[in-house]
């Protein structure tokens, strides 16, 4: 390129620097790379970086015998089968021998866990109304690990009014998943029973067969509405059905930190709940809410996003917290 001359004041002319003003390289002050490295985005990266090395280096112990929780709460949209595929799906990838019993007429665990669950498929249905062997049904998910599940089917929608007429109507689930577990070699660590947003013999089925509940909370106005209720339920069936019955656990869901009304909520449950609120809460996320639809826990869909790691460590909370001491528990 050829000089560019320009007039000067004197007449003399001026050597101009050949490279265009706008390619010209700008210094960066010290300061400015600084506060790059302190934006949100960089602070959320080395946070979820630290929290998954957190995980990577502490292995979760595995549980002495099976716990068996039961995911349940009457209020709808709180995230219970979020919760129930993600916790297994988490635990599972730790290690641990993991069964999903689907007991929801909708499926949305089966479907989340990439199980079949046409109208045709064998599910807790034949189980719990037609007597069906509970190892007959369960089907290997290809989520992670050793985990597998207990499809549910449309036909689930109509036992609620089969299951009146029945014999010992109350127990039939736990009948069946004691007998399997009784003839394993190797029994779960755990089992996830997944209910419907419901009080009816599904769930008290649940409850009867659980040793431990967990109540997914969601951080919003209404999420203590209906929880007393449900506790006082709760404690009938310990009284009348299952002693053994305890809840162990709370997860606040659904969080968003930017709302006072959030922090307000999980500080309320916790006031209330001390023992049983975990220390993880689960954020709100896209990646949570994406994950069901391509058959996936958001543990196998996105691994590295907030919602994905906020259940591994709940999962690894859960697992370190062991179960509660409650005598004349069955073994």
């Amino acid at each position: 390129m050829p000089d560019t001359a320009l007039p000067a004041a004197s007449g003399e002319r001026m050597e101009v620097d050949p490279v265009a003003p706008e390619t010209a390289p700008i210094p960066v002050p010290a300061a400015a790379v600084s506060t790059e490295a302190e934006t949100p985005l960089a602070r959320e990266v080395a946070d979820h970086a630290r929290r998954r090395q957190a995980l990577a280096s502490a292995p979760l112990p595995l549980p002495e015998r099976t716990r068996i929780f039961t995911i349940s709460n009457q209020k709808g949209g709180v995230g219970k089968t979020t919760t129930t595929v993600n916790l297994a799906a988490a635990l599972a990838l730790s290690g641990a021998k993991v069964l999903v019993i689907d007991l929801d007429p909708q499926g949305n665990a089966s479907t989340a866990l990439g199980v079949e669950h046409r109208s045709d498929t064998a599910s807790v249905y034949d189980v719990i109304i037609g007597d069906a062997p509970l190892g007959d049904v369960i089907q290997a998910s290809p989520e992670a690990g050793d985990l597998s599940c207990v499809p549910a089917t449309i036909h689930l929608a109509g036992a609620e009014i089969e299951l009146v007429s029945l014999v010992a109507r109350e127990q039939r689930l736990r009948r069946a998943l004691d007998l399997h577990l009784k003839q394993m070699e190797e029994p779960y660590d755990y089992v996830f029973i997944d209910c419907p947003p419901s009080l009816g013999l599904l769930t008290i089925n649940a409850f009867v067969a659980a040793n431990e509940v967990l109540i997914p909370i969601q951080c919003e106005y209404y999420a203590l509405e209906g929880l007393s209720q449900l506790l006082k339920n709760i404690e009938l069936i310990e009284k009348h059905l299952n002693p053994e019955l305890n809840v162990s656990t709370i997860l606040l869901t659904m969080y968003d930190s930017r709302t006072n009304l959030a922090n307000q909520v999980a500080q309320d449950v916790r006031d209330h709940f001390p023992q049983q609120v975990l220390g993880t809460i689960i954020p709100r996320s896209v990646r949570v809410s994406e994950a069901p639809s391509y058959g996936q826990s958001v543990i196998g869909y996105d691994p590295g996003s907030s919602g994905s790691l906020s259940y591994l460590e709940a999962a690894a909370e859960i697992a370190r917290r062991g179960a509660p001491i409650i005598e004349g528990a069955r073994t």
